[in-house]
């Protein structure tokens, strides 16, 4: 994805969400009207969205197909990813064309926890897991890490700290598991070579390195006590190697280890994934034959589904602006990072004299005169 762990880290500082987070009945309205800016034709626009499956995802089609006055295009398979194969398609169904996708994640504002959603069609009006197909990804990479955190040990000895690691820990030629960074939590580096200090029935003892007892501040420690890492096993400490081919998988597990070690690792997956697909998407876009003359706006952001209270049939959905590509009839192109993009879309006027009345659009339908089908 992006090499060590550190860029990512920095990428990940980048994406802000508080600051830049609005409304969905104010994103699409000006979003229109951004795109009615860079010359694109009012009823000649054919927008696509790309979003998850999720019911939750139904209030932004809505939006879409009011502002835009069509029905939109669908480029997205479950968990926020674009399908880039769809492109051709898409272009030849408008002049100008735009792209809005998003991952997800829910929010509940009474707790105050991002990856929950209340699910108002079950019979308990339940909460569960949102996005499923972000939420189901994490649980092995969870797993993995909660294992390896409760059973890694420090040990304080006469002799100073020692560290315990479970034996199958210590295999860093699993196919699939977290893997450990030996080199930064053993004395004298990689375990390869190094006998323990002792074996025991599951695990084996060794030194901790002076770099790890500085950065926990265990110079102290003292003899007879041992307990868990914990949340000492940090994110420069380990990282996941796991045989997938899904596409959720390859797009997260280079970041896994700072989303397993986030505060709310759902709406970190649901960023790192956003960054991804955005940068996959941006890349297609610019390869596609069938969109070579045509004007294309393409944004990606978050959507943060917050739970719908009493009386609310749809959830209060806010959209996260990240990045944005504008492609040129003439091919040029240019790209939009987070904080021009929030700018761009919020200088753009709310109201919009194009959009469409959906009630009495398909009033109209309903009263049409019956067109008989031949036998």
């Amino acid at each position: 994805m992006y090499g060590v762990t550190g860029s990512i880290s920095g990428l990940l500082g980048a994406f802000r969400v508080a600051e830049v987070a609005m409304r969905y009945s104010e994103f699409v309205p000006r979003f229109y009207n951004l795109a009615k800016s860079l010359g694109f034709e009012a009823g000649k626009i054919m927008p696509s969205r790309a979003f998850c499956s999720d019911e939750s995802q139904g209030y932004p089609i809505i939006l879409i197909a009011k502002h835009f006055g069509t029905f939109p295009f669908n480029h997205g398979q479950v968990g926020g990813i674009v399908s880039n194969e769809r492109h051709a398609p898409h272009a030849h169904h408008g002049q100008d064309l735009v792209i809005i996708h998003a991952s997800h994640v829910g929010y509940d504002p009474e707790s105050g926890n991002y990856g929950i959603y209340r699910r108002v069609q079950t019979a308990g009006q339940d909460f569960t897991v949102s996005c499923g197909k972000v939420c189901g990804t994490l649980d092995w990479y969870l797993h993995e890490y909660r294992f390896a955190k409760e059973n890694i040990f420090l040990l304080g000895e006469k002799d100073g700290l020692h560290i315990v690691i479970d034996n199958q820990l210590l295999h860093r030629e699993r196919p699939e598991g977290l893997i450990l960074k030996l080199d930064r939590l053993l004395e004298h580096g990689s375990s390869a070579g190094l006998q323990p200090l002792r074996s025991l029935s599951t695990s084996k003892v060794f030194r901790v390195s002076a770099s790890l007892c500085k950065k926990l501040g265990l110079e102290a420690y003292t003899a007879g006590k041992s307990q868990s890492i914990g949340d000492g096993l940090t994110p420069d400490l380990f990282f996941f190697r796991k045989d997938s081919n899904d596409r959720m998988d390859k797009n997260l597990i280079d970041a896994m280890p700072l989303i397993v070690t986030s505060k709310w690792p759902a709406l970190t997956a649901a960023q790192v994934n956003t960054q991804v697909e955005f940068d996959r998407t941006f890349r297609s876009i610019l390869r596609e034959p069938e969109y070579e003359g045509k004007n294309l706006l393409f944004v990606s952001g978050l959507h943060v589904d917050i739970s719908p209270q009493a009386g609310q049939l749809f959830p209060l959905t806010k959209f996260i602006p990240w990045a944005a590509c504008h492609l040129n009839r003439d091919g040029s192109h240019e790209t939009w990072e987070q904080q021009e993009l929030y700018e761009r879309i919020k200088g753009q006027p709310l109201e919009n004299p194009d959009q469409v009345n959906l009630e009495q659009a398909i009033q109209t339908m309903k009263e049409a005169r019956e067109i008989k089908l031949p036998a």
